[in-house]
């Protein structure tokens, strides 16, 4: 069972790399159900499946459904205690999704107080993980609709310090 799992996978992120999401979306949705039944304490398989249906999700446009599942992702890297670079990719891909779905409050909190303390802390200023979660900020704090002038401010800021850590 686990060669045809296995298949299974590849076949999904074949269809969504050929631009055939529509067909890819039922294999991958069928692939996690196989993992979560047959491996339910395979952390890293479980994680695997989530990501390619949330990115399938997105490409599909069904960004709500993608949130779901990248919510679930960040989760478990955290409650397992993955490394900051994993944390903090999962915790971008999370903040992009809640922005996409307008949710921009949400995603500042995150970035503010979870990801760039953990990300400059951990990866250091000049990490690349690091750099794009001050550029997360920037875009959430200056695309949200009820942004206030405090909120541009900040992102100038964020703007300033990603640019001389880019210098250094």
């Amino acid at each position: 069972i686990r060669d045809r799992c296995g298949v299974m996978a590849v076949l999904g992120s074949a269809l969504v790399g050929a631009s055939r999401s529509e067909e890819a979306l039922p294999v991958l949705e069928a692939h996690l159900v196989l993992v979560r039944r047959y491996w339910s304490n395979d952390a890293s398989a479980i994680l695997f499946a989530q990501t390619n249906l949330a990115s399938c999700f997105k490409v599909l446009g069904r960004h709500d459904e993608a949130l779901v599942l990248k919510r679930e992702i960040y989760a478990r890297r955290v409650a397992m205690g993955s490394a900051a670079d994993g944390i903090v990719l999962a915790g971008g891909n999370l903040c992009a999704s809640l922005m996409k779905t307008g949710r921009f409050a949400e995603a500042k909190t995150l970035l503010r107080d979870e990801l760039l303390p953990m990300a400059r802390q951990s990866l250091g200023p000049t990490h690349g993980f690091c750099m794009d979660t001050e550029e997360f900020l920037v875009e959430a704090l200056r695309m949200d609709p009820n942004a206030t002038r405090d909120d541009l401010r900040e992102a100038e800021t964020c703007l300033l310090y990603t640019s001389d850590a880019a210098d250094e």
